[in-house]
């Protein structure tokens, strides 16, 4: 008997919840959150969450609770090990990611440098000019 390999990103139990019931909202089954990572944003590299219907074949494949995520292959060189959450408190609701690849991260947590990156003097990590919030595009 064989044990499973290690899930290289993982989902939380809130962010399978929150895509459930966008999901839901959207009225199709068949969407998938689609996990990125692009450069841009104030650190260098920004995250990016959309639904898609499909796969390109190539994607990382990750389900829990039935609810499916997507990741490149570029975009898994950055998200390796990392958590996708949900979190909802005072100061909003948004999808993070606990990124242990991250080296220093944007005041909202949705772009950051990594280590081969480097630091990036032109692009203050203080939050300033952050969009609020990372946010689901349908």
């Amino acid at each position: 008997m064989s044990a499973d390999p290690p899930v290289p990103v993982l989902f939380s139990d809130d962010a399978t919840s929150k895509v459930r019931e966008l999901i839901l909202e959207e009225g199709n089954p068949n969407l998938m959150l689609r996990v990125s990572v692009s450069g841009g944003g104030c650190s260098g590299f920004q995250y990016g969450f959309a639904f898609e219907e499909s796969s390109d074949g190539e994607d990382l494949l990750i389900e829990k609770g039935g609810v499916r995520m997507l990741i490149d292959p570029i975009s898994l060189q950055y998200l390796s090990g990392a958590q996708v959450d949900f979190q909802d408190g005072a100061d909003g609701s948004r999808f993070v990611i606990k990124n242990p690849n991250a080296m220093s991260t944007c005041g909202c947590g949705s772009s950051f440098s990594t280590a081969d990156q480097g630091e990036t003097s032109d692009n203050p990590a203080d939050g300033k000019g952050c969009p609020s919030g990372a946010a689901v595009h349908r």
